[in-house]
């Protein structure tokens, strides 16, 4: 049985009114409580090529029975994604050993042992889609000495090993911060991009992260990639509106890059159920093109930002960007990344409030 998020619980409480106390529950009282969408929370769907792909890679997958994150999470961009053959997929387990606020993964301090078969199938699984880049994302295993991070390496290899040519990036765990198992796990190990989310700016550790995952761990690890891997694409991820300023976000965006950090991306929060965090703002759009503004000149050199943006979005093009390629945010554009590269009128009005226009870079 998963252990209860922290956040919350259905016990009722009292409110005084004029006409005397009233008995409301946690959960109603929650729920309506939740903050609406903006209108600007909307995407286009491909047309073209990209449909014809978005259509033949569902095909494949609900014909072999397959599972992704995509679909799972009811992820905005899985048109766009799996239009331009990008799909994602979640290995060792579906819950995790931690109890982060803001995620809708169960949470059990003892999951199941990990599935020996799994390599194999998730390397069949990649081929059956037909992608030409795979994003392996992981729960965390606290459970195990090394993170799981031999686990993750064996269904690296055996997807390479099945399909050379699909380009591969894990999105891995902080392994608690194993520095040695990091190194077991990126030797040799035939990655295009190693990402790891830092997930919130530093400040809202504590209220949106578990207590055993911090900013400061993330950067280790971070930075240990990029030392043991040089010639590796390293990435990371913020989400907004847990409670941020404009001024953290960029804050936690040099932090980043100094420790080597090439690829970013910034998308909005959204509450899972009336359990999880709540969600503190809906910046709108013309923020998120200064964030992707500012993170350009401070060197990065991937961006994709916006209120439908996620982690893993646009991955396979976002490594062809960081490669020299186009921005990802001009390239078909559908909306869900934000730039003032691609301006919208309808998203970016004159905002006389700019970010500062220095940002230290490396």
């Amino acid at each position: 049985m998963g252990v209860p998020l922290p956040q919350a619980n259905g016990t009722e409480v009292s409110t005084e009114r004029c006409d005397g106390a009233v008995r409301v529950n946690a959960e109603e009282r929650r729920k309506a409580e939740r903050k609406r969408l903006p209108s600007w929370f909307k995407t286009t769907l491909p047309t073209g090529n990209a449909q014809s792909r978005f259509n033949e890679t569902k095909s494949n997958v609900h014909e072999h029975g397959l599972h992704t994150v995509c679909e799972e999470a009811r992820c905005p961009n899985i048109h766009d994604c799996w239009g331009r053959g990008t799909a994602t997929f979640m290995i060792a387990g579906e819950v995790c050993t931690r109890g982060c606020r803001f995620c809708a993964v169960g949470t059990e301090k003892t999951p199941a042992p990990l599935n020996p078969n799994e390599p194999a199938e998730l390397a069949e699984a990649v081929d059956r889609m037909g992608v030409s880049h795979a994003v392996i994302t992981v729960v965390n295993r606290d459970d195990l000495a090394d993170g799981g991070a031999e686990h993750y390496r064996k269904c690296i290899k055996a997807v390479h090993e099945r399909c050379p040519d699909v380009g591969l990036e894990l999105l891995c765990s902080d392994l608690d911060g194993n520095l040695e198992a990091l190194a077991d796990l990126l030797v040799d190990l035939p990655l295009k991009v190693f990402a790891h989310n830092v997930e919130c700016v530093p400040r809202l550790d504590s209220t949106v992260r578990d207590p055993r995952a911090s900013f400061e761990q993330s950067l280790i690890i971070l930075r240990e990639a990029k030392r043991l891997r040089p010639e590796l694409a390293i990435k990371s991820s913020i989400m907004v509106g847990v409670g941020e300023s404009d001024k953290e976000v960029v804050e936690a965006m040099q932090l980043l890059r100094e420790v080597g950090v090439e690829l970013i991306t910034l998308g909005q929060y959204l509450q899972p159920s009336w359990k999880h965090l709540a969600v503190d703002r809906f910046p709108e759009p013309k923020i998120f093109a200064e964030w992707d503004q500012a993170a350009r000149e401070m060197g990065f050199t991937a961006v994709a930002s916006g209120p439908l943006v996620r982690s893993s979005y646009r991955a396979g093009l976002l490594w062809e960007e960081a490669m020299g390629g186009e921005p990802v945010v001009t390239r078909d554009s559908t909306g869900s990344a934000i730039s003032h590269l691609n301006p919208n009128k309808d998203l970016l009005l004159d905002n006389k409030s700019r970010l500062p226009s220095e940002h230290k870079t490396i």
